[in-house]
């Protein structure tokens, strides 16, 4: 080595989202080559699979003058940190660095695992789990008692896709995200006095990936769709197989706003091929019926066209206000 070689300091991350053990080849091979390696924490989740590996890890929490002291004649010192970092250590690199009376070491910093898409959801799962175990309110809650806010949160999303605000439209996003995990969390804990079979957000996540695999034949398997419409065939088709329903009006919600369900049941009519005569009848239902239909045979989703009319009179109250 020579001496005057101040050497080499490798601040090796790795994600907690991602299953320890998995680190890139770069940072095996600089665990392996370096002189020594330190970790502050003994139950970092890295160290039983590096001392598998054969990388001696020493338990130590250098300052870090001790960290370039010991980096001093070319070697090179890997610290093992945590997912975000060691921030008092790299902040006192850098006041180190900058007084200039020090030679620093080449300073590195190595990730060795990365995030992969979705892994923020971990995080979620994680959170959620502590929450129900210890918010007061949280832990009292059951599927009836959240039922409405999932309703207030789809209508909150809609209106921040309306209104096209991307941030609005990402925290509204997550508080609907929010509800399928909360519901999920609730579910795994099953209930044997109600029996019911606990299941996981994972079990969720699988039905919907199965769900999705088996409804897209054109992309998974061996059919083709060349336009937007074969899709949809595709989609009706396999949804008939997998449904057997004895009418076209199974699983249509009724408790959907009255336009929604007047467009879904005229779509379910207007797909199946059948001639239903709308009912006649006296009375402003009848006609919004009659219009709900003509709306959807239009290619109109009459529920959206009466939100942007109420909006439009929103805005006809408020310049009257702002004008008396």
């Amino acid at each position: 080595m020579n001496a005057e070689d101040p050497g080499r300091i490798v601040l090796l991350t790795a994600s907690h989202r991602v299953a320890p053990g998995l680190l890139s080849w770069p940072a095996w091979q600089t665990l392996h080559a370096a002189d020594r390696v330190l970790c502050a924490e003994p139950d970092h989740p890295q160290l039983p699979y590096l001392r598998e590996a054969g990388v001696p890890v020493a338990h130590a929490a250098p300052t870090a003058q001790e960290l370039v002291d010991a980096c001093a004649g070319g070697r090179t010192v890997v610290v093992l940190t945590g997912g975000e970092g060691n921030q008092p250590l790299t902040d006192g690199l850098a006041r180190l660095a900058g007084s200039g009376r020090v030679r620093m070491p080449n300073l590195e910093l190595l990730p060795g695992s990365y995030d992969l898409p979705g892994a923020r959801l971990l995080d979620l799962v994680q959170v959620m789990d502590r929450i129900r175990a210890e918010c007061p309110w949280t832990s009292q809650q059951t599927h009836q008692g959240l039922a409405k806010y999932a309703i207030e949160e789809a209508y909150e999303l809609v209106e921040a896709i309306e209104d096209g605000d991307r941030d609005e439209l990402r925290e509204e996003l997550g508080d609907v995200l929010l509800q399928v995990v909360f519901h999920a969390r609730i579910a795994e804990e099953g209930r044997p006095e109600d029996g019911a079979e606990p299941f996981s957000v994972d079990d969720v996540a699988a039905t919907l990936v199965e769900k999705l695999i088996h409804r897209h034949p054109h992309v998974f398997g061996d059919e083709t769709a060349e336009t937007p419409e074969d899709v949809h065939a595709h989609w009706l088709r396999t949804k008939a197989i997998e449904k057997q329903r004895a009418s076209v009006t199974e699983g249509v919600p009724l408790g959907q706003p009255g336009l929604a369900l007047a467009a879904k049941l005229a779509g379910r009519v207007r797909t199946a091929g059948l001639d239903v005569a709308l009912p006649a009848g006296d009375g402003i239902g009848y006609e919004l019926l009659a219009l709900a239909v003509r709306a959807e045979r239009d290619g109109t989703d009459p529920e959206a066209a009466l939100r942007a009319a109420g909006r439009a009179y929103r805005d006809a109250i408020l310049a009257a206000e702002a004008n008396g």
